[in-house]
């Protein structure tokens, strides 16, 4: 990494560390538990070296309320299967719905412009009479509710209803098709469905009646089916289900007990279902959302997601806090036109999250949101789902201002927060994560599991979270999970990332590991030839795989999508083969560069090296169609099985 790199983008002033919550846990430290810190690196080697200390400091400066105390924190470290807080009882939901704010539970905002705002009490209200409706179905600890809703009031009354009972949460948002969600949802054997009928995106409405039907048909052991809209006349009415008369008494359940089934993208086969517990996501959002995101009641947190993507976990934890929460449904852009800087002005967020995708689209569109929209209240931009560039930093720091850090991360939905990111004592430099997440044991390792610095190494987690998963959902012996993250380095979690830790503590993500680029012993994360190629005003987005061929050889091709009015010529080319050459690596400059129309993604945002590579080896993909933003892109890929000639 050349200097140039480490160029110094944000500081924080004295008064941004003076208001900051992490701040007043290191005070809160020296004064309750006689251990002081200068640095935050030197609270970052504390929180990992005695981890059981960090995380009963946690709960205890966050008030986390357990009906039953634990016999102490960390029973047992092994990985997998450490064992947390043994012994304790707690729910998620009673800490949701006991936090309270300065502001609104929530707002929504809708695509058209229509925004509700929900008081805390009407969120205690709707959750309470939709948790008496399930107890009236019969809804026990351990029962599977799941829905199909957008990103709006309503699935988070579902979800904190359903997690009251100490039953078991999953979700899809309606952009995911009726095969996908039923591969999902039908591993569960749910007993309740909760369902949209329709949505609007982008300008127009999408109806879902029918594909409503077909998953409730597909899903034989649901018993109880509520619908959010008009149209289903066999489903229980979402406004008489939340009227249910009841009391709200949020069921202890233990620390580990199951809180809801994430499931992975499903790029690799049928998609895992990624099982955390209560106590676990309760510690870790706290930690995360206080400490490193700086949340608190005073705050509006917008953080534009599906109810697909894990980062919707994250939204909603943001009560715990007592922040007010903005939740949008709706297209990042309507008819050409952006919608979500407005967003942030007309409702007063301080704290926007958004992905590495959008902020790369809003530089390339030439937006200027500071110029045009009152953002002085915005105090930080989070951005996450794939590795920000240089040149998104730049834009980001120019046009939405220079007093707003703008904070990379990295995490998983395998550990639903993150490995890496900011906080308000650290600085923001170009092109780099602000650094390791407290709590977390994270490094990068070479292939004989040692550390490095200022090289590139797989991400790896050396002790563990309280968040890391209880379980795989249908993977009884354990096998497949600890196949995902244990084979490589047994009792080490490896994630797939390559990661590089550089001199100051800051950390760049350079791709996926499975997907790495290994030409002549020479490896490379996708990521590098993004930011070289991504660069280029004509490129609109690019992907890049390595394919191995049968007689031995390496192709090594490069797509890329053109901007309106511009073509890939040969000039074009040598440009681009120039600058991989210069910017990333001579060992990697393409065989081929080839125009496409569209990249394929996951719904949540992720390009698909792997399917693409598989489809180009002549492979089936192994993804579900539905679990793509655009499917006929894949047919695209097909027929590229042998190298073009170009």
């Amino acid at each position: 990494m050349d200097d140039g790199d480490h160029e110094l983008l944000w500081s924080p002033t004295d008064a941004t560390r003076e208001a900051a919550r992490i701040t007043a846990f290191m005070e809160w430290l020296r004064r309750e538990c006689g251990v002081g810190f200068e640095h935050y690196r030197d609270l970052w080697e504390w929180s990992v070296a005695d981890l059981e200390a960090f995380w009963g400091s946690v709960a205890s400066f966050f008030g986390a309320t357990f009906a039953t105390l634990p016999d102490r924190v960390l029973g047992d470290r092994t990985m997998p299967g450490a064992t947390w807080f043994p012994g304790a009882r707690l729910n998620y939901a009673d800490h949701v719905l006991a936090a309270d704010g300065d502001g609104p539970a929530l707002v929504a905002v809708h695509e058209g412009g229509g925004v509700e705002e929900w008081g805390r009490d009407r969120l205690r209200d709707e959750v309470r009479g939709l948790a008496a409706y399930l107890r009236e179905q019969g809804v026990e600890p351990g029962d599977r509710v799941v829905a199909c809703l957008p990103n709006g009031p309503e699935a988070v009354v579902a979800f904190l209803a359903t997690v009251s009972l100490g039953a078991v949460w999953a979700i899809c948002g309606p952009e995911y098709g009726v095969a996908a969600i039923t591969a999902r949802f039908a591993q569960l054997k749910p007993a309740i469905l909760v369902v949209g009928t329709g949505h609007t995106y982008n300008g127009r409405l999408h109806g879902r009646v029918a594909e409503m039907r077909e998953l409730r048909a597909a899903l034989p052991t649901v018993r109880a089916f509520v619908a959010v809209g008009e149209g289903l006349d066999e489903a229980s009415p979402w406004q008489e289900a939340v009227a249910t008369p009841g009391v709200l008494e949020p069921v202890p359940v233990a620390f580990d007990h199951p809180l809801w089934v994430l499931f992975s993208s499903g790029t690799t086969g049928v998609p895992k279902g990624i099982v955390h517990g209560h106590g676990g996501i309760v510690l870790e959002h706290l930690k995360f959302l206080g400490l490193h995101v700086d949340l608190g009641p005073r705050d509006r947190f917008f953080w534009h997601t599906s109810t697909s993507w894990m980062m919707w976990t994250i939204v909603v934890s943001g009560l715990l806090t007592g922040a007010t929460v903005v939740l949008y449904d709706g297209s990042p852009t309507v008819r050409g036109e952006d919608r979500l800087w407005p967003i942030v002005a007309e409702q007063g967020v301080t704290v926007f999250g958004t992905s590495a995708a959008y902020l790369h689209g809003c530089m390339q569109a030439g937006l200027t949101p500071a110029r045009e929209l009152p953002l002085g209240g915005l105090r930080a931009l989070h951005s996450t789902g794939s590795p920000l560039s240089a040149d998104g930093f730049r834009w980001a720091h120019d046009q939405v201002g220079g007093h707003v850090p703008v904070v990379s991360g990295s995490g998983g939905t395998d550990v639903a927060s993150g490995f890496v990111g900011g906080c308000p004592l650290l600085p923001v430099r170009l092109g780099e994560i602000p650094g390791p997440c407290l709590g977390v044991d994270v490094h990068a390792w070479n292939d004989l599991g040692e550390t490095v610095v200022g090289e590139v190494g797989e991400l790896v987690v050396t002790s563990p979270m309280p968040s890391m998963p209880l379980f795989f959902w249908n993977d009884p012996d354990g096998a497949r999970y600890r196949s995902s993250y244990f084979d490589t380095f047994p009792g080490v979690w490896r994630h797939g990332d390559w990661i590089e830790f550089t001199e100051q503590g800051g950390a760049v993500i350079h791709g996926r590991s499975d997907a790495t680029l290994n030409r002549q012993g020479v490896r490379m994360g996708t990521a590098e030839i993004y930011r070289a190629v991504e660069a280029f005003p004509e490129i609109t987005e690019a992907l890049v795989v390595g394919v191995e061929e049968p007689d031995g050889g390496y192709w090594l091709p490069l797509f890329v999508v053109m901007r309106p009015g511009w073509v890939l010529d040969d000039a074009l080319r040598l440009r681009l083969a120039e600058a991989i050459r210069r910017d990333a690596s001579p060992r990697h400059v393409p065989d081929d560069i080839v125009a496409v129309p569209g990249i394929p993604h996951t719904m949540t945002g992720k390009k698909l090296e792997i399917p693409v590579k598989r489809l180009l080896q002549g492979r089936a993909p192994a993804v579900e169609p539905d679990a793509v933003d655009d499917p006929e892109l894949l047919t695209a890929f097909a027929r590229l099985r042998r190298r073009p000639r170009v």
